[in-house]
């Protein structure tokens, strides 16, 4: 299972968005399914398939946060003295290439898993300390240069 450790902020981050896609997205597909029908025969309707297939995406994702927030455990903020859930880590890697990532379990651009072999690696760890991460591609290290 997905690690579903969140901080108070990044779970909000989901309940907003699970109000959007209950609420006007959701309006949203039943009109457009709506819309599409009025065009007549379903078996060719080309806008009818892409409203419901549209419709079974968006119904995916309302499961999957209402699932993930459901079952999330709330965790403290990280204090920005060891890296945890909601820190923002600035780490250089043995080539000197500096890379920004925030560990959250809620995904998107510039974030890590806390359970993926860097977010495992930096958890619990301060700046200054090189860690060693085992990915699927081979081990590499990186020193943690900063912690927000």
């Amino acid at each position: 299972m997905v690690d579903e450790r969140l901080t108070a902020r990044q779970a909000e981050a989901l309940r907003l968005e699970l109000e959007e896609l209950e609420g006007p997205r959701r309006t949203e597909v039943v009109a457009a399914i709506k819309k599409a029908r009025e065009f007549g025969d379903l078996s060719e309707n080309f806008e009818y398939h892409a409203a419901k297939n549209e419709q079974g995406l968006l119904e995916a994702r309302i499961r999957t946060l209402r699932g993930r927030l459901d079952h999330a455990e709330i965790v403290e903020e990280a204090s920005g003295e060891e890296v945890g859930i909601g820190s923002v880590v600035e780490i250089a890697d043995e080539g000197g290439e500096t890379m920004t990532v925030e560990l959250s379990a809620v995904g998107g651009s510039g974030t890590v898993s806390p359970t993926s072999p860097l977010g495992s690696a930096l958890l619990g760890r301060k700046p200054g300390e090189t860690v060693k991460v085992q990915a699927p591609r081979g081990a590499w290290s990186a020193t943690i240069r900063s912690i927000k």
